[in-house]
């Protein structure tokens, strides 16, 4: 026996291993950010389901594999959240176990062309529905999404404009299948190759004939990252910081000054005089500024975090309220049943509420801007509505201030870059505490990063851009088609599950002996 099957042989150590495997992903994210890395980083989990003895362990190992996965993409939320962490990432890893049987049904043994030719198709497929259910806001949100880790490479970027994140988490996964038949299957490494020569051929047709954004004029906009600030008056000191950093942007020419997440903690209609305080820095400034309120309103019950913009008269009008909250970390799921979160992490003591509608605003020299909060810059969908309403530029104001020493907020601004790259608009990620980032229409880095240690104001050259990418235009295609692929599977293992019912031999049974046949029951 090969000393790797003696160590697969305990349950124990098999599921061990496969957490491992499932966690190699993470590296291929902020901070490290080896992209390269997640076209292989799949390949020993997808090795180790292809062994799995029977179709329940390959389930198994697919569901460890998730967790290992989960895990690994938020464990910087381990010191706030403690076990509860583990719960969450094994409760989201069970996502994966139909995935795991699917690879050990396609490539299990000595797999044929046509198996290997299908499983280039259905393994990602199967794959987006598993990013595609816990992108659901109840299980947490699309953070850590395969494709995200693209973030930095042009082609995938131009990729991205076509069919968004979806779509290059499929060209990533489908690159993991292939290679991981070529390190595995000799019999079957040309239908691999195949593989492999299809997906530079979709991503080199992107590169040439996708779209690209048309430049259309450029803005000046500021960000303003106050830095960690502590104290039992935290929020007065902010504010006061904030402005002070506000007052060395006059004379700059700016267009729109942004603020971060939480920059306002009191509702300005309850504090007048913060509101004539901001009023003033437009008015010095020449430039509206784009708060964010996290407040109990005055005018409706409970707590809202909204994006207020701000002009030379006081407050616009213009007003976002978040949408799309934080579980645990802004609300709790099911409060009366998961309370006890509370007593275990810093778990929301009280639900923030929710805005109804996506808000485009003006904010002056003809500049339209689609605000989003914290980490609905991770969801697709509502940069990609924003864009359709005709904003110019998306905004997120995030704030990371809790996982300052973690990967958190370098992944965070991270997806900016494929929001961007998804809309053809550039986006604007101005944090509290770093990192602030801007990205342009098509993705590429404009100006340096604001980092988490960094206190201060930066003013960027934004370039807009006109048109309407693929993506922006016709949604998330590639998840539908995905949905037609997997349903195409079920139809055909149920045409073929009915017709082994129907031509399997019927049993032979004796006939029923009749009183003169049955034997005797006497002795001799």
């Amino acid at each position: 026996m090969k000393m790797p099957d003696r160590l697969l042989a305990s349950p124990w150590r098999r599921g061990i291993v496969a957490v491992l495997a499932g966690s190699l992903p993470v590296f291929a994210f902020p901070a490290p950010s080896w992209g390269w890395f997640a076209y292989v980083a799949l390949v020993p989990w997808i090795l180790l389901v292809r062994s799995a003895p029977t179709e329940r362990r390959a389930a198994y190992d697919g569901w460890l594999g998730g967790l290992g996965f989960m895990l690994a993409v938020h464990h910087w939320l381990l010191p706030n959240l403690h076990v509860f962490t583990i719960v969450i990432a094994a409760l989201l890893g069970v996502l994966w176990a139909p995935w795991g049987w699917l690879v050990r049904r396609f490539l299990a043994g000595v797999p044929s062309a046509g198996r290997v030719g299908a499983a280039l198709v259905v393994l990602p497929s199967g794959w987006l529905m598993v990013e595609l259910i816990r992108s659901w806001q109840g299980l947490g949100g699309p953070w850590g999404l395969l494709g995200s880790s693209q973030w930095q490479l042009e082609p995938a970027l131009r990729l991205a404009s076509v069919g968004g994140v979806w779509l290059l988490s499929f060209l990533v996964v489908t690159v993991n299948v292939a290679v991981a038949v070529l390190v595995s299957v000799r019999q079957s490494r040309i239908p691999a190759l195949a593989g492999l020569v299809a997906a530079a051929a979709t991503t080199s047709a992107a590169w040439m004939w996708s779209p690209r954004p048309d430049v259309e004029g450029r803005v000046r906009i500021a960000v303003v990252q106050p830095g960690v600030i502590g104290g039992t008056d935290s929020g007065e000191q902010r504010f006061t910081r904030e402005e002070a950093l506000t007052r060395t942007l006059a004379g700059q020419d700016v267009d729109l000054i942004v603020w971060g997440e939480s920059s306002v903690g009191f509702d300005l209609a309850d504090r007048p005089d913060l509101s004539d305080r901001i009023a003033a820095l437009s008015r010095l400034t020449g430039a509206d500024i784009l708060v964010n309120v996290d407040a109990r309103r005055s005018d409706q019950p409970g707590i809202y975090k909204s994006s207020v913009l701000v002009g030379p008269q006081g407050p616009t009008g213009d007003r976002y309220d978040k949408m799309r909250l934080v579980p645990f970390g802004e609300y709790i799921p099911a409060r009366s049943l998961l309370g006890w979160a509370t007593s275990v992490g810093e778990a929301a003591g009280e639900d923030r509420r929710r805005g109804t509608e996506q808000v485009v605003m003006d904010a002056g020299h003809g500049l339209r801007v689609g605000p989003m909060v914290c980490f609905e810059s991770a969801f697709p969908d509502m940069s990609r509505h924003l864009a359709q309403d005709g904003a110019k530029v998306l905004i997120a104001q995030s704030s990371t201030s809790t996982f300052q020493h973690s990967w958190a907020p370098q992944q965070h601004a991270s997806l900016a870059a494929l929001r961007a790259a998804e809309t053809g608009r550039p986006m604007v990620h101005a944090t509290l505490t770093g990192v602030s980032a801007v990205y342009g229409p098509g993705g590429e880095r404009v100006g340096s990063w604001l980092g988490t240690d960094e206190s201060g104001s930066a003013v960027y050259d934004v370039p807009l851009a006109g048109g309407v990418t693929p993506y922006v235009r016709f949604g998330d295609w590639p998840v539908h088609a995905a949905l037609l692929v997997l349903a195409a599977l079920c139809a055909t293992e149920g045409v073929r599950a009915f017709r082994l019912r129907r031509t399997a031999p019927e049993p032979l049974v004796p006939p029923a002996r009749t009183a003169r046949e049955s034997p005797a029951r006497h002795g001799h």
